[in-house]
C-alpha cells in the first residue's frame, strides 16, 4: 500500500510502453553499442600507432645523440692532435701551414658531419611516420 506521507505516491500511475517506443529504444541502445565498439577498436588502433611513433622518435633520437657523441669525439681528438703538432713547430711558416691543413681537415669534416646527420634526420623522420601512414592507410582507402 502506498505511503500516506509521500505526496507524489498518488501520482505514480502504472503505465506501460507502446511495443514502437520500445524497439525505437532497443534500435537505439544496438546502434550506441555499435558506436562504442568501432570507437574502442579505433582507438585502441591509434594508441598502438602512437606507442610506435613515439618508440621510433626515441630510437631516433639515441642514434642522433650517439652520432654527435661520436662527431664531438673526433673533433676533440683532432684538436689536441693539432695542438700537440703546433708545439712542435719551429718556424711561422710552418705553423701556418699546419694551421692551414687543420683548417681544412675540419671543415672536410665538417661537410662530412653535417652530411651524416642530415641523412640520420630523414631516415630517423621517415621511420617515425611510418606507423601513421600505415594506419592512416588502413582508416582512409583510397576512392576507386
Amino acid at each position: 500500500m502506498a505511503d500516506p506521507t509521500d505526496p507524489f505516491a498518488a501520482s505514480v500511475i502504472p503505465f506501460e510502453v507502446p511495443e514502437q517506443m520500445r524497439a525505437f529504444a532497443e534500435k537505439g541502445v544496438s546502434q550506441a553499442r555499435d558506436s562504442y565498439a568501432k570507437f574502442k577498436d579505433i582507438a585502441e588502433s591509434h594508441n598502438s600507432t602512437i606507442e610506435a611513433v613515439f618508440a621510433n622518435a626515441s630510437k631516433g633520437a639515441s642514434e642522433y645523440s650517439a652520432k654527435l657523441m661520436e662527431m664531438m669525439k673526433a673533433n676533440t681528438t683532432a684538436r689536441l692532435d693539432f695542438a700537440q703538432e703546433l708545439i712542435g713547430v719551429k718556424t711561422p711558416s710552418e705553423a701556418l701551414e699546419l694551421w692551414t691543413a687543420h683548417a681544412k681537415k675540419q671543415f672536410e669534416a665538417l661537410t662530412a658531419y653535417s652530411k651524416e646527420l642530415a641523412e640520420l634526420s630523414q631516415k630517423v623522420a621517415a621511420e617515425t611516420a611510418e606507423p601513421i601512414k600505415a594506419n592512416a592507410s588502413k582508416l582512409f582507402k583510397p576512392a576507386a
